[in-house]
This record gives C-alpha cells, sequence and structure tokens, in this order.
C-alpha cells in the first residue's frame, strides 16, 4: 500500500545568521576592550617614588588550607604544620581584618584532623572561616 504525504512540513528551520552577528560583535567587544587596556598599561610614563610601595587598598587573598587523608596540612601546595598556619594566619588577618580561610578536608580523613586546622584559624584571629564541601 502506497501513502501519499500530506504536503505538511515537518521540519523546522532555524537561521543561524543572526547567532553569528551577536558573536561576531561580543568578539570585536571583547577584543577592543582587552587592546584598550593594554595600551593604558604600555604608556610610557615616569611613575613618582614612594616610601611604601604597597598598594593603598590591598585586595583580600583567600587562604585555602588543605587536609589530606593523612591528617597533614597543606598550603599552596607545600606541607605546612599546625604552628606555621597559625602563623601565616595571624599574619594575614593583623594585615587584613576580613582575611578569609577556606579550609578543605579530604572525605576520608577524621574529622578531628579538619577541626585542629579550624582552631588553628580561629585563634589566629579568623571570625568565620570556611569549610568547603562539594554537591553530589
Amino acid at each position: 500500500m502506497l501513502l501519499k504525504d500530506s504536503g505538511v512540513e515537518t521540519e523546522i528551520h532555524l537561521d543561524f545568521v543572526p547567532m553569528a552577528d551577536v558573536l561576531f560583535n561580543l568578539l570585536i567587544f571583547f577584543l577592543m576592550a582587552t587592546t584598550i587596556a593594554q595600551v593604558e598599561r604600555e604608556m610610557h610614563i615616569a611613575l613618582p617614588a614612594a616610601s611604601s610601595s604597597e598598594p593603598i587598598s590591598a585586595a583580600v587573598r583567600e587562604i585555602t588550607l588543605n587536609v589530606d587523608q593523612a591528617g597533614q596540612c597543606h598550603l599552596g601546595g607545600r606541607k605546612v604544620d599546625l604552628k606555621e598556619v597559625g602563623e601565616i594566619v595571624k599574619e594575614a588577618v593583623e594585615r587584613n581584618g576580613e582575611q578569609k580561610v577556606t579550609v578543605r578536608g579530604d572525605r576520608s580523613t577524621a574529622y578531628e584532623n579538619v577541626v585542629r586546622v579550624l582552631d588553628v584559624c580561629k585563634a589566629s584571629g579568623v571570625s568565620e572561616p570556611y569549610l568547603d564541601t562539594v554537591v553530589e
């Protein structure tokens, strides 16, 4: 038996030209924005000398402490003991009272190991250390 097509098109046609135009405009915008920022940095300006070379406002850099499976604490890719963690955090808090500290504990380490690091952070002056987790 031969079936006839009813003549109704079921195929949807998408026009990609407007999307390509938008992407092209975004590309031009970001290229121009980065070029202007580089030009301002590359201007040959003789900056004046100052007795203190630190920036006027220091941005808060977050300190991330990792506690591995064995309970060892790592900061910036190197192993540190709790005394050193306390000194580093205390120095950072003295420079900036709003210092942020994040503690990332391995899921298989004893909770006591993570609590020791959190306790050192609180004793060093961090008001609210963060405890990192992942969503499953």
